[in-house]
């Protein structure tokens, strides 16, 4: 039986990737509205109660309207916006944050995919709160880039025009919409300095957590930090751990750089952790693709935990 998956909000870049996933599943059938009625309330509701499982693909406010329609027609939902990330009547979709996870998804009515940024922040920072490395009050900074799809249409469509700058920063009023996200699910009792940026290529994300020794609650070596990341993804598919502290090198393209691209139109990410002992200074590192386990690729592995498929059905 093929499972419908009505798609709301598919003329966007989150959404032609989600179905670009679903097209090549092998248990789902994806639906859409016609470009006439996307927009058509009653439509939206209708298609909503024909399917299995809705994923909006939308902006923020839009999706709350979204939400409540499938509220009303009882259809499962999975929200890629950032509308319900706190809210706690949703189930939280990253699977592998925390023990137990996959299965409040499984059973979860409404899931709000997780932000592309906070994904790799929390894949680094939750594994050492829980382990008592990082204090829940810690004051962490966390620099990161992503390539100009993450800004959407609007800024595919500036970066084509010639608009953008090879290298910008944003998020400077320290109020950045993921904030919440961040802490809350990290288990920081502060949000961290969020320092975004955006780089002059399509897809593909650096999320980086600079630590002193001096910040960690326990005694550890960037073997011990590796460890415990190792240990708490351990059997993940969509979460690997790149090279240790003692073999950086395989780490690094031919000219020496983590490329920040390296896994554009991939569904996993990368976890790096790095160190110069002597100093006692460490730079831990998510890599991502932020369309793909930031984005859709999330949508789609949430979808089939919720629906019981293979975890990693469609995302190659």
């Amino acid at each position: 039986m093929a499972y419908k998956i009505f798609i709301d909000g598919g003329a966007g870049t989150t959404g032609l990737q989600v179905l670009d996933r679903l097209t090549a599943h092998p248990n789902v059938e994806a639906v859409r509205l016609s470009d006439d009625l996307r927009k058509n309330d009653a439509a939206r509701r209708d298609m909503m109660a024909a399917s299995d499982l809705a994923i909006l693909c939308l902006p923020d406010d839009a999706a709350i309207v979204a939400a409540e329609m499938a509220d009303a027609v009882g259809t499962r939902v999975i929200d890629a916006s950032s509308a319900h990330r706190t809210h706690v009547d949703w189930c939280y979709g990253f699977a592998e944050l925390a023990s137990g996870q996959r299965d409040k998804i499984a059973t979860a009515q409404r899931i709000t995919n997780p932000g592309c940024y906070p994904t790799g922040f929390l894949a680094l920072v939750r594994p050492l709160v829980d382990a008592g490395i990082i204090a829940p009050e810690a004051s962490l900074t966390t620099p990161a880039i992503s390539g100009y799809s993450g800004g959407g249409n609007a800024m595919i469509n500036r970066h084509e025009a010639g608009e953008l700058p090879a290298h910008g920063s944003y998020g400077v009023s320290l109020t950045h919409k993921h904030l919440p996200e961040m802490a809350h699910y990290s288990g920081l009792t502060t949000p961290p300095i969020f320092m975004p940026a955006v780089g002059n290529f399509y897809a593909g994300m650096l999320v980086h957590l600079p630590l002193h020794r001096a910040q960690l609650e326990k005694s550890a070596s960037a073997n011990d930090l590796y460890d415990i990341l190792a240990a708490h993804y351990a059997g993940a598919s969509l979460v690997q751990m790149g090279a240790d502290a003692a073999n950086d090198a395989s780490a690094l393209a031919a000219t020496g750089l983590l490329a920040a691209d390296a896994l554009a139109g991939q569904n996993n990410m990368e976890l790096f952790v790095f160190d110069n002992s002597a100093s006692g200074q460490f730079w831990l590192t998510a890599r991502l693709d932020n369309l793909g386990k930031g984005a859709s690729g999330a949508a789609v592995q949430n979808m089939n935990l919720a629906l019981g498929l293979g975890e990693t059905d469609g995302l190659g």
